[in-house]
């Protein structure tokens, strides 16, 4: 059986595009995780400068940014629109490796968020429409009734994206790698957006 942990003879994580690497990563990490190789820990800031943290689910990526969905009513969403800038985190711990992803955040168009919420599971897309995220709830059942209703409501029809329920694009301005080396003697290579299209790359002490 092959091993799926970094290789110390491996080249570097220095490189001239951190999304070819991301890319790279990304579909190790898909083939060696056991749950969720997208989940990433998402870290905003409110009005106020208090942080929140919570996972939530990669949806797309590339040079233009990193997808994720959500309710424009949830604490998350709240957040963005006062402070629109934001950090993921991805650790998988299956290839001893994290990223960290500093940027920018702004709405995916129309189009693109109703592509997506066509490809999700009708329970799903149903659950969209039943949910008030982040909003106090009386009890387990309300939102079981809730549910029930939506889905009778749009029974036989197809479920249309809700107007409250859409994408956020990350765009990146530093991207920071981290590979598990042995006796914590780790590498961690850090991208900075150059402000011209390109990248100043360095590694960093672990």
């Amino acid at each position: 059986m092959t091993s799926t942990l970094p290789d110390p003879a491996e080249p570097t994580t220095v490189t001239e595009d951190p999304f070819s690497l991301f890319g790279i990563w990304f579909a190790q990490a898909r083939a060696s995780e056991p749950n969720d190789s997208n989940a990433m820990a998402l870290a905003t800031v409110d009005a106020m400068g208090r942080p929140s943290v919570r996972m939530v689910l990669l949806k797309g990526h590339g040079p233009d940014g990193f997808i994720f969905y959500t309710n424009f009513e949830s604490r998350k969403a709240n957040d963005l629109l006062s402070n629109p800038n934001a950090a993921l985190l991805f650790h998988w711990k299956s290839l001893r490796r994290q990223v960290r992803i500093e940027g920018s955040v702004s709405r995916v168009d129309d189009a693109t968020a109703d592509a997506y919420f066509a490809s999700r599971a009708r329970d799903s897309q149903l659950g969209a429409w039943a949910s008030d995220q982040s909003r106090p709830l009386d009890s387990r059942e309300t939102f079981e009734r809730r549910f029930a209703e939506e889905e009778a409501r749009f029974a036989g029809s197809p479920v249309p994206r809700p107007p409250h329920w859409s994408g956020y694009r990350l765009t990146a301005r530093a991207i920071e790698f981290w590979l598990d080396r042995a006796f914590r003697l780790h590498e961690r290579s850090r991208y900075e957006a150059d402000g011209a299209g390109g990248w100043r790359a360095g590694m960093l002490y672990p």
